[in-house]
C-alpha cells in the first residue's frame, strides 16, 4: 500500500467514526452494528441513517413507566440518610431521593417518527450545536469523552474489583529535621497505602473547630469501658479513641505531618466485613458520620436518663426537609431527615441548577390543582431546618447503562463561595414558586429569542452555514469584484497534467469559449501546449506529503456580465438587507442579555438572602472511576486564605487554583464533595479562649490531660529522635575531618605539589579540614597549571604596569585588581550556553550572583596565597604577603559561616553542572535507562539553587525539557516491549515503569507546568490504549495490575534512588565535555541562559 492509500483509508475511517458518534447523538442509539447497519442502508447520508433508525426504533413497545416511590413516613426508628450509596443501587439515582435527575421539558423536542425532512436536518443541526456547545464549555469533546468512557468501562471489565492495591507507602525522610513542623503550619496526614480519602475528609472535618471539640472531649460511658455491649460498641468506641488520638496529634505534634495508621485499620476492617463493601469515599464519609453519631448517642443516653437524649453529631450534620407531593393522583407530605445531600452533575452548569433539579421531581403540575383523580407523580422538596454544617454530595460516578459500568463525568460544574439557601426554604414556599414561573416563563422567551437568532447567525439549508450578515456582505463583495477573464480556466495550462504525462486532463478550450474580450495578466505568458523538453526536469507533486501553490493566485471569483445598473440596484439592496440583519441581531443579543440578567437578579433582594453558607471545603477527585487521588482545599477564616491539604503536604492556595482543579473540565479533576458551613453561627470556627486570662488557646493548652499527656511523650519520641540524628551526624563529620586531614597530611609528606583548581588552596593556618572539597582534583598537571598560569599572568602584568612599584605587598594589590578585572569582563560578557564562564572561576559565579565584596575580596587573596605560587623569588613574596594579609584579617571583618556558604553553593553549582553533562550525554546516546537518574538529579538540585537566584544554577527549563523527554523515551521503550508479547520483554518493559518511570510521575506533577502536564497525560494514554485491544489473559492481568499505579495522581515523592556517584573532572576537562555537550543539543531555550 502506498503512503496516500494507506492516508486515503486513515482518513475514511475517521469519516465513518465521525458519522458514527453524530448517528449515536442524534438517535440515542447505542448498538454499534445497528449504527453501522443504518450507515450502510442510507450510503453515508446522516439524513437517511437517521430516518432508518427512528423507523425501526418506533416499532419498539414503549417500557411501562416505573412505579413510583412513595415518600417514607415519619417515626422509622431510622432516620434517613438521604441518597445513601450504602445500598446496592449506589450508583441509580432513587426516583424521589434529591439525587434523580429531573425530566426535561419538551420545548425542544423535535418529532423524528414523521416524513418531514425538515424535523430531521434540524435534529442534526442541533445535536452538532449540543456537542459544539458542550465543548465550548468543558474543553471536552464528545469523541474525548467516549474515549474516557470505555477506557473506565474497560478497566473494570477486565477486573471487576479493581482496586488500588499497590502496597507501597510514601517512605520518610531518614532526617529528622525535613520531618520538623514549621511554627503554626498545619499537620499533614501520612498516606499509608491509598488513603488520600481518608485525609481529605478528616482534614476537612478536623478544620471545623466544634467538631475538633466535640472529638477531643469525648468520653466513652463509663458503663462500657470496661466490657463493650455489642458488636458496634466494641468497633466504634476504640475508634473514637484512635480519632481523639489523631486529633490531638494533629493540634499540639512538632512532627510535619502523622500517622493514622491505627484509625484506618479499624476503618478498613470494617469496610471489609460482611456488612457492606468498601465502595467511594462518599460511603466513607457516611460510615464515619454513622460511626461517631452512634458513639456520641450512647454517651447522651448516658447524660441525659429520662430525657431525650441530644446528639451532637445530628445537630451539626443532619438537617430535615419536608416532601410535598402527588402519587396517582393523592397527595401526601412527609418530614424527613437528611446528611450528606447528593446532587447529580450531569446536565448542569452551575450548583443551583443541581439543586433545582433536585427539589423537584416528576411531573408536578398537579401539585397546585385540586384534582385528586389526575395519574401524574411528582414532588417537591423543602428546608424545613438546615444542618450548621451542609454537605453536597456531587454525583460524579453514575452508572453507564450501555456499557454496565461506572463512569466518571468530567463535565465543568460552577459553585460560589457564598450560597443562600433561601429560595428553598419551606417558609419561603410561594415566595419561590412565584419567581420560579416567573424564571419559567423568562426562559420560554430565551429559548424562543435564542431560535430567532440563530437563524441570523447559522443561515443556510446545507450542513454548513454562515451569518446571514457576512452572507449578504459576500454576495456584495462577489458582485462588486472586477472579472480578470471570462473563464476560470482561461490561465491554467490545462495540456500536462501534475506530473508530467503527456495525456490532456481536460479539452483545450476554443477561441469561441474563451472569447475576444479575455487578456492575460501583465507578465504571464499564455501556457505552452506542448509537453516538456526530456532534459527538463518536471517537478513531481505528492499528495498530503506536500503543499503545491500555483505561481499566481487567481483573483477572486466575479460575475461574468454585470451591467452598471444591476450593480447599483443589487448593492443597494444588499447593503439595506444587512442594515436590517444586523439590527435585527443587534435587538435580539440585547433582549438575551437582559433576560439573563433578570434571572440572575431574580433571588438578589435582601429577603432571599438571610439564610447565607459560606464554603468551607472541597474534597476533590483527579482520575478516572476506578483509580485516581483525592485532596481538599479548606478555608482559613483567621488567614482568610484557602489551604490545600494534600496527604503530608499543606500548602498556601488561592480561589483560582480551587477553581482550576474543582469546577470539573480540566485534567480530569472536580470535586465531588462540597461543605458549607452557616455563616451565622460562627461558634463552627470560632477558637477557644481561657477564661481567665483571655488569651486564645493554642497547641497543647487546647487538649484534655489525657491527650496532652499523650502527645508529649510522642513529642519527647521526635525529640529523641532528632538528637540521636545529631549526634550521629555529629560522629560521622567528625570521623571525615579526621579521615581528611589524615590524608592531608600523607599527601604534605610527599614531594608532589599539592592539586589546585579554580578555588585557590587555604594558607595553613586554616587547617587541612577547610579545604573545598569541590577543589580536589585528580590531575594537578591540568586544572593546578591552568590557575596558576592565569595567577601569574596576573602578577606579570601587574609588574609590567606598575613598573615604579617593587615592593610585593603593592604587586599583590595590583595583581588583584588585573585579575579581578578579568574576570568581571568575562561575568559580563553575553555567551552563549556552551560558554559558562562560571565554570571556569568561581570568582565569575560570585559575580553572576551578587556576592558580597569581603566574599570577592578573600577569595582573590585565597588565589594568591596559594603555596603553588613558589615559582619564583617574585611570585613567592607575594605569595607570603597574601598569606600574612589573610592572618590579619579579623573574624568580624569576614563571616566565614556566609563565606563557606558561597563556596558551599559553588560546589553544588559544579555538582548539579556534572549531573546535567553526563546525563545529556547518556541521553543523545540514546541510553536513557541511565541518563534518567543524572537529568531527574540535576533538575532537583537545580530548584534548589535557583531558589536563592536565577543565576545560582542553569536553566530550569533546558534541564525540565531533557527529563521529560527521557521519560516520554522510556515510557514509548516500555510500550514497545509491552506490546511484543514476550514474556522477558513484557517484565522487563513493566520493570522500567514501575521503577523508573511511575516513581517520577509525581516529580513532573508537583510544580504543575503545562508541558510536563501534558507529558503525564501522553504516557497514560499511551498504556490506557491497550484497554480496548485483544491479548493474553496473563498480559490483561498484568496490565490491569499496573494501571492503578501509573494513574495514582498523588505529587507525594515515594522513595527514590540514591543519586549517581559522579567522577571528578579537572576545570578544563568540564569546561571541555560541558561546552560540548551544549553545543551539540537540537533544543535550547529561547531565553539562551
Amino acid at each position: 500500500m502506498t503512503v496516500e492509500q494507506n492516508v486515503l483509508q486513515q482518513h475514511s475511517q475517521k469519516h465513518q467514526q465521525t458519522l458514527l458518534n453524530q448517528l449515536r447523538e442524534v438517535t440515542g442509539t447505542t448498538d454499534v452494528q445497528l449504527l453501522q447497519q443504518a450507515l450502510q442502508v442510507s450510503n453515508g447520508d446522516l439524513a437517511e441513517a437517521v430516518a432508518f433508525l427512528t423507523e425501526k426504533n418506533a416499532k419498539v413497545p414503549q417500557q411501562d413507566e416505573a412505579t413510583y416511590y412513595q415518600t417514607t413516613q415519619v417515626g422509622n426508628d431510622r432516620y434517613i440518610s438521604v441518597g445513601s450509596q450504602a445500598d446496592t443501587s449506589e450508583y441509580l439515582p432513587h426516583p424521589a431521593l434529591p439525587g434523580a435527575v429531573p425530566s426535561q421539558g419538551d420545548a425542544n423536542v423535535i418529532d423524528l417518527t414523521g416524513d418531514d425532512k425538515d424535523d430531521l436536518q434540524r435534529a442534526i443541526a442541533l445535536s452538532l450545536e449540543e456537542s459544539s456547545r458542550a465543548f465550548r464549555e468543558t474543553g471536552i469533546t464528545d469523541e474525548e469523552q467516549a474515549i474516557s468512557r470505555v477506557l473506565e468501562a474497560s478497566i473494570a471489565e477486565n477486573k471487576a474489583s479493581l482496586k488500588r492495591t499497590h502496597t507501597e507507602v510514601w517512605s520518610d525522610s531518614p532526617n529528622p529535621h525535613d520531618r520538623k513542623r514549621m511554627e503554626n503550619c498545619p499537620v499533614g496526614l501520612k498516606n499509608v497505602g491509598n488513603t488520600c480519602w481518608f485525609s481529605a475528609v478528616i482534614q476537612s472535618l478536623f478544620n471545623l473547630l466544634e467538631f475538633q471539640r466535640l472529638v477531643l472531649y469525648y468520653s466513652p460511658p463509663a458503663r462500657v469501658q470496661d466490657l463493650p455491649r455489642n458488636q458496634k460498641e466494641h468497633r466504634n468506641l476504640p475508634f473514637m479513641q484512635e480519632l481523639r488520638n489523631l486529633f490531638s496529634l494533629m493540634v499540639g505534634s512538632k512532627r510535619k505531618y502523622v500517622d493514622p495508621s491505627r484509625a484506618v485499620e479499624i476503618l478498613k476492617d470494617a469496610f471489609k466485613s460482611s456488612e457492606s463493601q468498601q465502595q467511594d469515599v462518599s460511603e466513607f464519609t457516611h460510615k464515619l458520620l454513622d460511626w461517631l453519631e452512634d458513639a456520641f448517642q450512647m454517651k447522651a443516653e448516658e447524660d441525659r436518663e429520662g430525657e431525650k437524649p441530644k446528639n451532637p453529631m445530628v445537630e451539626l450534620f443532619y438537617g430535615r426537609f419536608q416532601a410535598v407531593g402527588v402519587l396517582e393522583g393523592k397527595k401526601f407530605e412527609n418530614t424527613e431527615m437528611f446528611g450528606q445531600y447528593p446532587l447529580q452533575v450531569n446536565g448542569f452548569k452551575d450548583l443551583h441548577e443541581c439543586l433545582e433539579a433536585a427539589m423537584i421531581e416528576g411531573e408536578i403540575e398537579s401539585l397546585h390543582s385540586s384534582a385528586e383523580n389526575s395519574a401524574k407523580s411528582g414532588q417537591e422538596h423543602w428546608f424545613t431546618e438546615l444542618p450548621p454544617v451542609l454537605t453536597f454530595e456531587l454525583s460524579r460516578f453514575e452508572f453507564n447503562q450501555a456499557l454496565g459500568r461506572p463512569e466518571k463525568i468530567h463535565n465543568k460544574l460552577e459553585f460560589p463561595s457564598m450560597l443562600y439557601m433561601d429560595r428553598y426554604m419551606d417558609r419561603n414556599r410561594e415566595i419561590t414558586r412565584i419567581k420560579r414561573e416567573e424564571i419559567r416563563r423568562l426562559k420560554e422567551q430565551l429559548t424562543l429569542l435564542q431560535q430567532r437568532l440563530e437563524r441570523y447567525l447559522s443561515y443556510g439549508s446545507g450542513p454548513k452555514r454562515f451569518p446571514l450578515a457576512d452572507v449578504l456582505q459576500y454576495a456584495m463583495e462577489f458582485a462588486s469584484s472586477k472579472p480578470v477573464c471570462t473563464s476560470p480556466l482561461e490561465d491554467i495550462d490545462t495540456s500536462a497534467p501534475p506530473g508530467g504525462t503527456t495525456g490532456q486532463l481536460l479539452p483545450a478550450l476554443s477561441t469561441a469559449e474563451q472569447g475576444p474580450s479575455c487578456t492575460l495578466p501583465e507578465g504571464l505568458s499564455p501556457a505552452p501546449t506542448q509537453a516538456p523538453s526530456t532534459q527538463q526536469r518536471v517537478p513531481i507533486h505528492k499528495p498530503f506529503t506536500q503543499s503545491r501553490l500555483p505561481p499566481d493566485l487567481p483573483m477572486h471569483p466575479a460575475p461574468r456580465h454585470i451591467t452598471e445598473e444591476e450593480l447599483r440596484v443589487l448593492e443597494g439592496c444588499l447593503h439595506r438587507w444587512r442594515s436590517e440583519v444586523e439590527n435585527d441581531t443587534h435587538d435580539l443579543q440585547g433582549s438575551i442579555s437582559r433576560i439573563h440578567r433578570t434571572i440572575e437578579l431574580m433571588y438578589s433582594d435582601k429577603s432571599m438572602m438571610q439564610v447565607p453558607f459560606r464554603l468551607h471545603a472541597v474534597l476533590v477527585h483527579e482520575g478516572q472511576a476506578n483509580a485516581g487521588h483525592y485532596w481538599a482545599y479548606i478555608y482559613d477564616p483567621h488567614q482568610q486564605r484557602w489551604m490545600k491539604y494534600n496527604d503530608i503536604s499543606v500548602t498556601k492556595s488561592s480561589w483560582e487554583e480551587l477553581v482550576r482543579d474543582s469546577f470539573g473540565g480540566y485534567r480530569n479533576a472536580s470535586a465531588y464533595c462540597l461543605m458549607y458551613i452557616n455563616d451565622k453561627k460562627p461558634f463552627l470556627i470560632e477558637e477557644e479562649f481561657d477564661k481567665e486570662t483571655g488569651q486564645m488557646l493554642s497547641g497543647l493548652d487546647k487538649l484534655p490531660s489525657d491527650l496532652k499527656a499523650y502527645v508529649k511523650e510522642d513529642n519527647g519520641l521526635f525529640d529523641k529522635e532528632i538528637e540521636e540524628w545529631d549526634t550521629l551526624q555529629a560522629r560521622k563529620a567528625q570521623q571525615e575531618k579526621l579521615a581528611l586531614a589524615a590524608a592531608t597530611a600523607a599527601a604534605e609528606t610527599t614531594t608532589s605539589p599539592q592539586p589546585m583548581s579554580t578555588e585557590p588552596s587555604p594558607p595553613d593556618s586554616w587547617g587541612p579540614q577547610q579545604d573545598p572539597e569541590y577543589m580536589e582534583q585528580p590531575s594537578p598537571t591540568d586544572d593546578s597549571k591552568h590557575l596558576q598560569e592565569d595567577t601569574e599572568r596576573a602578577i606579570s602584568k601587574a609588574a609590567a604596569e606598575k613598573q615604579e612599584e617593587r615592593s610585593p605587598e603593592g604587586l599583590l594589590t595590583a595583581a588583584i585588581k588585573v585579575e579581578y578585572t578579568r574576570l568581571l569582563r568575562f561575568a559580563q560578557e553575553d555567551t552563549a550556553p556552551e560558554n559558562d564562564y562560571r565554570l571556569q572561576h568561581v570568582i565569575v559565579y560570585f559575580i553572576h550572583n551578587q556576592a558580597p565584596k569581603k566574599i570577592l575580596e578573600r577569595t582573590l587573596l585565597m588565589q594568591f596565597a596559594d603555596r603553588n605560587l613558589s615559582f619564583d623569588e617574585r611570585c613567592k613574596s607575594i605569595m607570603k604577603v597574601a598569606r600574612a594579609k589573610l592572618d590579619l584579617v579579623k573574624p568580624e571583618e569576614v563571616n566565614m559561616e556566609e563565606y563557606e556558604m558561597w563556596h558551599q553553593d559553588y560546589r553544588n553549582f559544579r555538582e548539579t553542572t556534572i549531573f546535567l553533562m553526563i546525563g545529556l550525554e547518556l541521553f543523545q546516546k540514546k541510553c536513557f535507562v541511565e541518563a534518567l537518574m543524572y537529568l531527574i538529579y540535576s533538575y532537583q538540585y537545580n530548584r534548589e539553587l535557583l531558589v536563592k537566584g536565577l543565576y545560582r544554577g542553569h536553566n530550569d527549563e533546558l534541564i525540565g525539557h531533557y527529563r521529560r523527554e527521557c521519560l516520554l523515551k522510556l515510557n514509548e521503550n516500555a510500550a514497545g516491549m509491552f506490546e511484543s508479547g514476550e514474556e522477558p520483554e513484557v517484565c522487563n518493559g513493566l520493570s522500567i515503569m514501575n521503577e523508573l518511570v511511575v516513581p517520577c510521575i509525581p516529580l513532573l506533577l508537583v510544580h504543575d507546568t503545562e508541558k510536563d502536564l501534558l507529558a503525564v497525560e501522553d504516557m497514560r494514554n499511551r498504556w490506557c490504549s491497550y484497554l480496548g485491544q485483544e491479548m493474553e489473559p496473563n498480559l490483561q492481568e498484568k496490565l490491569t495490575d499496573f494501571l492503578p499505579k501509573l494513574l495514582d495522581c498523588s505529587t507525594e515523592i515515594k522513595s527514590f534512588h540514591d543519586p549517581p556517584k559522579l567522577p571528578t573532572y579537572s576545570t578544563l576537562e568540564l569546561v571541555e565535555r560541558y561546552g560540548r555537550v551544549m553545543a551539540s543539543l537540537s533544543w535550547v531555550p529561547a531565553d539562551g541562559r
